[in-house]
């Protein structure tokens, strides 16, 4: 029996996985998004990319931690620049019972004393008397993540059409002659009831006066946020969020927020330039787990609800999805033949 072309709308982390992972196994793929450059315009593109299973266990239900390191590994396997050095965790003086929690809701790391972290990073030395160092998480310079990807999926023989918005007549046709894998996030909320929208607002800066080589998060009992070296003294300041489907730019307070938090990491983050102040809605499910939804007729599957997890889930739910293709039966824990809750 012949196999079913399948036609992945949403050319977003998901999407593209989705469409590499299937090409890959010799599926017959047409990846289609309606911006003409997804790569800048998708809520991805907002992402700090932290592969962080299990810092993401501090908020996230244990599913996420599980699969996340599944998803690590993947990532590991597949994208050459990954940077393994790992995750710090820290926090100002006032802020220390904010560390201990999260010592206690998470594993993996190594407790560090302020000898130690000046060790692992220098320019930290002395400005925190201790850490959490989670040595087997790895990060992403995102713009390059996502440019390797749809880049992959080419290469993969996968067609791809960009600028190309589909209504829902042309869905439903997408469905009736082929497979259709719709990862447009919030654009699905159509059909997907449960779906809302998380504001996510992030920060580029760019200095030469300090350098890390992993991911920091500083904590706060209101607005714990991170910073994430990108190569070539640039950084992304992220990220907020905010339970708001505006879509606008960046407010006055969240650019407070981020640049403070950089600036209390290090003093030299205050003469840093400001390259890109940018804010995008991520999509989610009620409770902030991304997952696949298989329509009854298996001609539709639904990925979507990323989150702030769409990085690291997004190659474990493209194996899920092309398992279900290829055997039959939704037997992951993340892929269903019921709408997501």
């Amino acid at each position: 029996m012949p196999k079913l072309p399948n036609t992945v709308v949403g050319a977003g982390v998901i999407g593209l996985w989705q469409a590499l992972t299937l090409a890959r196994a010799g599926h017959r793929v047409h990846l289609i998004d309606a911006a003409p450059d997804p790569l800048a315009s998708s809520a991805s593109s907002y992402a700090g990319a932290m592969l962080a299973p299990d810092c993401e266990a501090e908020a996230a239900p244990p599913i996420v931690r599980d699969h996340g390191r599944e998803g690590l590994r993947l990532w590991l396997e597949t994208y050459p620049d990954a940077v393994r050095q790992g995750s710090l965790v820290v926090a100002a003086a006032r802020d220390r019972g904010e560390l201990a929690r999260f010592g206690r809701m998470t594993q993996g790391y190594r407790r560090l004393d302020g000898d130690a972290l000046s060790g692992l990073e220098p320019d930290l030395g002395g400005r925190f008397s201790e850490a959490l160092h989670f040595p087997d998480e790895a990060h992403l310079t995102t713009p390059r993540a996502l440019a390797f990807l749809l880049e992959a999926v080419r290469t993969a023989g996968a067609e791809v059409t960009l600028g190309r918005r589909l209504d829902a007549g042309d869905l439903s046709r997408i469905a009736e002659s082929g497979r259709l894998i719709d990862c447009r996030g919030l654009a699905a909320r159509a059909d997907l009831s449960r779906l809302r929208g998380v504001r996510g607002e992030r920060i580029i800066i760019a200095t030469r006066d300090i350098a890390l080589q992993r991911p920091v998060r500083l904590l706060h009992p209101r607005h714990p946020l991170y910073i994430v070296p990108w190569g070539d003294g640039r950084f992304m300041v992220g990220a907020t969020v905010i339970e708001s489907e505006d879509g606008g730019a960046m407010t006055l307070r969240s650019g407070l927020e981020l640049m403070g938090a950089a600036y209390a990491l290090h003093p030299a983050f205050g003469e840093a330039e400001l390259v890109d102040l940018g804010s995008g809605v991520r999509p989610a499910f009620p409770d902030n787990v991304p997952r696949a939804r298989v329509e009854r007729t298996r001609r539709i599957i639904r990925v979507n609800g990323a989150y702030r997890h769409g990085f690291l889930l997004a190659p474990v739910l493209a194996q899920a999805v092309r398992a279900f293709i290829d055997h039959g039966g939704p037997t992951h824990p993340l892929i269903a033949e019921t709408e997501a809750p």
